[in-house]
């Protein structure tokens, strides 16, 4: 979908916001900076103000007003239209006040609201998504530095420069994002000179490419963290034992160095090491297949066959990881395990399947995804919050976990705006999530682009790729 809030997934980001930008946004250091708004502060515990850039136009030629930004904040908050109410925070409602201000009244303090308005959410003119000839999926109106060419599902979407764009002129003119999920294809066409940029380079295919005259890949440690959730809605994974046995029975680095070929960190926790609330005294599990197999039977749950669900076409070794790890789990003399494929659009889909509970509340159907998957979390918000909110909290669209103790840690932190509690209250909701074994903790995916040198340009740490910021070498 072209939708603004109809995907939060980084390959959706990635197309859509060469036209769309989000109302703050963060440079390559994680700071947060301007965008759209060109002004942020805090009005009290509960309301935030956002000041409107001057000269913003949409690609419909019409100016962006404050009345605009307030119904893009509301519509990503509504958890009818959008996929990212449920993180954007927790907000009540958005309103112009003037012609240049948006007071944003919140229900909670939401200590980290100006990094998810970098993040979630992007700017629309209402009056365009209000048009009932309109198709948001199919179409785009935003007030990025590209507008809309064409688009064909899952093949391609092109683009051209806006010429009214309100801030510097992007080198390049016009640009293609084609979709390509196999690795073999993606490295193909960069090899023939077809593709100029390509995600998700292999591994192994790091030294094939930079042997290759101007051609080079490069590596960067990423915001994203790759784990295995145990969902507890099903045996054995109901039990802590039978979950912290499965992380005692990998070789997380020799898979690190087998399958990744050393293109990635190790992790012990939700929140990677530098995010806010990551817990520095906390280690990784360490390989004991013997440990393993004591806890196995201390669970009851001796002679358990499982399967690990893995998406293809979607993160770096993804599958090479899984295989990898049901292997290794698979020789412990009380568990059978095995992996299986799946389409990355359909898992997701069971994943973020979600019911209405007693008290209306829109949560995680846990029953209809997976007993135990691999899946990739990316935080662009470099915050414990969004690390594990979606994963962790009663109201998470993707909670795979009934842990009482975790939620309340959780919600305790989304109303502290002393950082040093707010952090003590972050990692204690970490160390909670490591002995607890909630995930097979695996590890930080490193971003590894393959480009052609007569581009200019570098991968960020979050993942984002911005037409806007290449020019010709």
């Amino acid at each position: 979908t072209l939708d603004p809030v109809g995907d939060n997934s980084t390959p959706t980001y990635n197309v859509i916001d060469q036209g769309y930008e989000p109302f703050l946004y963060r440079n390559r250091a994680g700071e947060v900076i301007g965008r759209v708004c060109d002004g942020w502060d805090r009005v009290d515990d509960r309301t935030v103000e956002l000041e409107v850039r001057d000269g913003v136009t949409f690609h419909s030629g019409n100016d962006c007003t404050a009345s605009d930004v307030a119904f893009s904040i509301n519509r990503a908050n509504d958890p009818e239209t959008s996929d990212v109410a449920a993180v954007i925070g927790n907000i009540d409602e958005a309103e112009a006040v003037d012609e240049g201000t948006v007071r944003v009244h919140l229900n909670a303090a939401v200590p980290v609201i100006f990094r998810n308005l970098g993040a979630f959410g992007r700017v629309t003119e209402q009056s365009w998504i209000e048009d009932d000839a309109v198709n948001v999926d199919e179409d785009m109106n935003g007030t990025g530095p590209f507008e809309l060419v064409e688009y064909q599902e899952d093949e391609f979407v092109e683009y051209e420069r806006f010429d009214d764009y309100w801030g510097e002129e992007p080198a390049v003119e016009s640009a293609v994002i084609n979709a390509r999920d196999e690795d073999g294809a993606r490295v193909s066409e960069l090899e023939a000179g077809e593709s100029d940029v390509i995600t998700a380079v292999p591994p192994d295919e790091v030294a094939n490419i930079n042997g290759q005259d101007g051609l080079t890949a490069e590596a960067v440690p990423s915001i994203r963290t790759i784990f295995l959730i145990m969902n507890d809605a099903f045996e054995p994974f109901d039990d802590p034992d039978f979950r912290r046995a499965m992380n005692f029975a990998v070789d997380t680095e020799a898979v690190i160095e087998s399958q990744l070929e050393g293109f990635a960190n190790r992790t012990s926790q939700p929140t990677l090491e530098g995010h806010v609330g990551h817990a520095d005294d906390v280690d990784p599990y360490p390989h004991d297949p013997d440990e393993a197999e004591r806890l196995v039977e201390q669970s009851g749950y001796a002679g358990a066959d499982i399967t690990i669900d893995v998406p293809t076409g979607r993160y770096v070794g993804g599958v090479d990881v899984a295989e990898s790890y049901a292997g290794q789990i698979d020789e412990l003399d009380n568990v059978s395990c095995d992996f299986e494929r799946r389409d990355f659009i359909t898992l997701v889909g069971e994943i973020f399947a979600t019911e209405e509970a007693d008290d209306g509340t829109i949560v995680s159907d846990q029953e209809a995804a997976p007993p135990f998957f691999l899946i990739g979390w990316g935080v662009p918000t470099l915050d414990a919050d969004y690390a594990m909110a979606d994963w962790f909290k009663r109201e998470g669209v993707s909670s795979q976990t009934s842990d009482e103790q975790i939620q309340t840690l959780l919600a305790e932190a989304d109303n502290i705006l002393d950082a040093d509690e707010r952090v003590e209250t972050l990692q204690e909701a970490n160390r909670r999530a490591h002995e607890q074994a909630f995930w097979l903790f695996s590890h930080q995916q490193f971003s590894i682009a393959g480009i052609n040198e007569e581009v200019d340009w570098e991968p960020r740490e979050d993942e984002d790729i911005l037409v806007e910021e290449m020019s010709p070498a």
